[in-house]
């Protein structure tokens, strides 16, 4: 007999998983490429925190940049800190190929971003949601954009330290113009638990546009000091 919080943890990968598969189907190219991250908190205190984050973005395992994302932000956190709210910036230098031809052009990105985080548990299943308002400016061009960010962490061992978990998420990312869906980002992965300051993950990602995708082998690193 399946336990309650046994049927939580499949009720949850379950839910995220089939919400966004009849989307994901739609990709109809997709390439392999390697995203390398590092994703950092710094505690000022109870309430305020340091956002710090660099992502290493190519187009095949290695050397062939895509991206390179710089970013940055100041959070406060309330309700026990399962709220937080963050203004932040970021800079992106993109490296994009020409009509698939050898050729890249550079683009340089500047970007301020509004974000509200919530956590909640259900179980032993962390859920983690995540509304984001960015301000691009995009060489001479101004653009806006929402993202909504859904996650799951399934522990799959009871231990508090040197355990792992199932890691699952989905983002939308939506334009404030035409077209006004620009992409979505599914992924699923394994993670590592050091302690409660250290966590490492190692997944797969689809990102997929109208009429194409793109697969990526996440390594991802988050540290809280």
């Amino acid at each position: 007999m399946i336990n309650i919080k046994m049927k939580y943890r499949i009720l949850m990968v379950v839910l995220v998983f089939g919400l966004i598969l009849p989307t994901y189907a739609k990709a109809q190219e997709s390439n392999l490429g390697n995203w390398l991250m590092y994703i950092g908190n710094k505690k000022i205190n109870s309430k305020w925190n340091i956002h710090n984050e660099v992502q290493y973005r190519n187009y095949n395992a290695i050397g062939d940049l895509e991206q390179l994302l710089l970013r940055t932000g100041l959070g406060y956190s309330f309700n026990e800190s399962k709220n937080n709210i963050l203004l932040g910036y970021g800079y992106i230098l993109s490296e994009n190929y020409i009509d698939n031809i050898e050729e890249k052009v550079s683009i340089n990105e500047h970007r301020i971003y509004q974000q509200f985080t919530s956590k909640q548990k259900i179980g032993v299943v962390k859920v983690n949601h995540r509304y984001r308002f960015e301000q691009r400016f995009v060489e001479n061009d101004f653009k806006m954009r929402f993202r909504y960010f859904l996650s799951v962490n399934v522990p799959i061992s009871k231990k508090e330290m040197n355990s792992f978990y199932l890691s699952a998420y989905n983002e939308i990312f939506l334009n404030s113009e035409s077209a006004i869906f620009d992409r979505n980002r599914l992924y699923g992965g394994l993670g590592l638990k050091v302690n409660k300051n250290l966590r490492f993950e190692l997944g797969y990602m689809n990102q997929f546009f109208e009429t194409s995708g793109r697969d990526q082998i996440n390594i991802i690193s988050f540290i809280n000091f």
